[in-house]
C-alpha cells in the first residue's frame, strides 16, 4: 500500500512533457530563482518543472510560476527530504510521465546536464546518477571533509552492498525511469523513507534488483564561504552515517 505524506497543490499547469524535473526546496532564498533561470534558458520542451516545497517561509517561491515552473506542491505531512520526494513521485506517477529527474534547489548543480539525463532514460536506463568524480565531471569548492566522506565511506559502502561501482552517492541530481518508481520490489512509497533513507536505498537496491544504472559526469559548484546545506555539522552528519549503515546492512530492504 502506498504511504504518501499529505501534500497540497498550490498551482498546476498542463502535462506537456514526457519527463518531469522535480526540485525539492525549503527556504532556498535567491538560489532557487537562479537555478530556475538556468533551466528556463535551456528551453527544454519535453520537460515539466515541478517544485516540491518542504514548508518554506522565506517567500522564495512567490514568483516561480513566471520562471517556468509547471507545478508547485507543498508537503503538509510529516517527514523531511524523503517525504518530499514521495509526494513528488506520487504526483508524477499520476501524471503518466515516462521518467523523473531530480535536482537540488540550492543551485549547486549545473542543469545543463539535464538533456543528457533524458537521453539516458530514453535509451532504457532506469537510474542515472550525477557524478562530479568521473571523467568529464567537475567539482569546485567541495568541502574537504565531505569529499573524504563520499570517496572513502559513502560510495565504497554502497558500491559493495549494491554490486555497482558508484562514485558520487550523496547527490540528489538523478534520473529515474517510471519502471523503477513503480517497482513493487523496491516499494519506494513506504513511510520509512522520511529523510535521506530513500536516496541511499535506491543506490543500494536498484542494481541488486536488475535495474539498469549508470553514472553521468556533471558539474557541482559549492559557493565560497558558508555552504548551503540542510545537514548540521555534527548531529546531521552522524545521522546521515547512521542511515547509510542501516541501508547497506539491508534494514530498508523489502521483507
Amino acid at each position: 500500500m502506498k504511504e504518501v505524506p499529505k501534500y497540497k497543490v498550490i498551482f498546476e499547469g498542463p502535462e506537456s512533457g514526457e519527463f518531469a524535473l522535480v526540485i525539492p526546496v525549503i527556504n532556498e532564498g535567491d538560489r532557487i530563482s537562479s537555478l530556475l533561470r538556468k533551466i528556463k534558458d535551456l528551453k527544454l520542451s519535453n520537460l515539466d518543472v515541478l517544485i516540491i516545497d518542504g514548508g518554506s517561509t522565506d517567500h522564495s517561491l512567490d514568483h516561480v510560476k513566471e520562471l517556468g515552473v509547471n507545478t508547485l506542491i507543498v508537503k503538509i505531512g510529516e517527514g523531511k527530504l524523503g517525504a518530499q520526494l514521495r509526494c513528488a513521485y506520487d504526483f508524477c506517477l499520476q501524471r503518466k510521465y515516462r521518467g523523473v529527474i531530480t535536482i537540488d534547489g540550492n543551485d549547486k548543480d549545473d542543469p545543463e546536464a539535464i538533456p543528457r539525463f533524458i537521453e539516458k532514460l530514453n535509451k532504457g536506463y532506469d537510474f542515472v546518477q550525477a557524478s562530479r568524480f568521473i571523467a568529464g565531471g567537475h567539482e569546485i569548492n567541495t568541502p574537504f571533509s565531505r569529499k573524504l566522506a563520499i570517496k572513502f565511506i559513502h560510495a565504497p559502502l554502497l558500491s559493495l552492498s549494491s554490486g555497482f561501482q558508484w562514485t558520487d552517492t550523496t547527490q540528489g541530481f538523478r534520473g529515474y525511469s517510471r519502471r523503477l518508481l513503480e517497482s513493487k520490489e523496491l516499494d519506494i512509497f513506504r513511510d520509512v523513507f522520511r529523510n535521506y533513507e530513500l536516496l541511499f536505498f535506491l543506490s543500494h537496491a536498484a542494481p541488486k534488483h536488475g535495474f539498469k544504472c549508470i553514472e553521468l559526469p556533471t558539474k557541482r559548484i559549492y559557493p565560497q564561504g558558508k555552504v548551503p546545506t540542510k545537514i548540521s555539522r555534527i548531529s546531521g552528519n552522524f545521522s546521515v552515517l547512521k542511515t547509510l549503515i542501516k541501508v547497506v546492512f539491508g534494514e530498508y530492504d523489502k521483507k
